[in-house]
C-alpha cells in the first residue's frame, strides 16, 4: 500500500496501512479525525482551526508506527493581492 494523503484546510494527513501497528493512539487521541467506522476513516477537515490542527499535529507526532504523517500546507500562497496592495501603494507614496 502507498501512503494516502487526506486533506484538510489547515494540514493534510498522510497514512500508510502497511506499516500502521493499530495501536490507535490517534483514535484516543482525536476520534473526530480518526474514526475507523467511517469512510474515508480520516477527516483532517475536523481539524479546521490552527489550535485543532496543533492537537491533530501532537496525536500524530505520538503514532509509535509512523504510519501517519503531517503534510503542511505551502503558506507561501496566502498573500492576496487586496492584502498586499495597500503596503505596495503606501510604499510608493513613501518614495514619492
Amino acid at each position: 500500500m502507498v501512503r494516502k494523503i487526506y486533506t484538510g484546510p489547515v494540514i493534510d494527513v498522510s497514512f500508510d496501512g502497511e506499516i500502521c501497528q493499530h495501536a490507535a493512539e490517534c483514535v484516543r487521541g482525536m476520534p473526530a479525525v480518526f474514526d475507523p467506522a467511517r469512510r474515508p476513516w480520516i477527516d483532517p477537515g475536523q481539524a479546521d482551526t490552527e489550535a485543532a490542527a496543533e492537537m491533530l499535529r501532537a496525536v500524530i507526532a505520538r503514532c509509535p508506527s509512523g504510519a501517519l504523517s503531517v503534510v503542511e500546507h505551502d503558506r507561501t500562497d496566502e498573500a492576496t493581492p487586496s492584502t498586499s496592495a495597500p503596503a505596495e501603494s503606501s510604499r510608493r507614496s513613501e518614495l514619492g
